[in-house]
């Protein structure tokens, strides 16, 4: 037995349609970014007689009493730096606490040196009285005058999320 053929319509055969072009595809993926051209990194040099690191670095007040160490630096949202913490107290770390000191009561001297302290523009009394730098709760910091001011930002914006 022989397959059947179709039948052929009206005496004509169907044409293929030629496809169309990739442009003209309504589903056709548009072709990839080109990446931009990475620009070269910025260089700074600092001659390490100009800076150092500070954390760690012992703070004391114009009096020359113990303030404690620099532990952290807290930085705004633009990148400013607003404060340092201070783990101020106790001995060894037991019983200490920290707190945060307005950036501007700060006095680096000889940053070169890492023995020589950096000043702080208040005493201890104001100091203690300080409320404890707790991380995720509102930032309290001690200025120069020996106030206390909030640090607020503002709302972060949808682009900034």
């Amino acid at each position: 037995m022989q397959p059947a053929t179709p039948p052929v319509a009206s005496g004509a055969e169907k044409q293929p349609t030629p496809p169309a072009p990739e442009a003209s595809k309504p589903d056709a993926a548009p072709p990839p970014p080109t990446a931009p051209v990475a620009k070269p990194p910025s260089v700074t040099v600092i001659d390490a007689f100009d800076a150092k690191g500070i954390l760690g670095r012992d703070v004391r007040s114009p009096a020359s009493e113990n303030m404690g160490r620099i532990a952290d630096v807290i930085v705004d949202r633009a990148g400013q730096v607003r404060g340092a913490v201070i783990d101020f107290g106790g001995f060894l770390g037991v019983g200490s606490r920290k707190i945060v000191v307005d950036w501007g009561a700060l006095h680096f001297w000889n940053v070169a040196d890492k023995t020589a302290s950096i000043t702080l523009d208040l005493t201890r009394e104001q100091v203690r009285a300080a409320p404890e730098y707790k991380d995720d709760a509102p930032i309290v910091v001690l200025g120069a005058s020996g106030t206390l001011t909030p640090l607020r930002f503002p709302p972060l914006t949808m682009q900034e999320r």
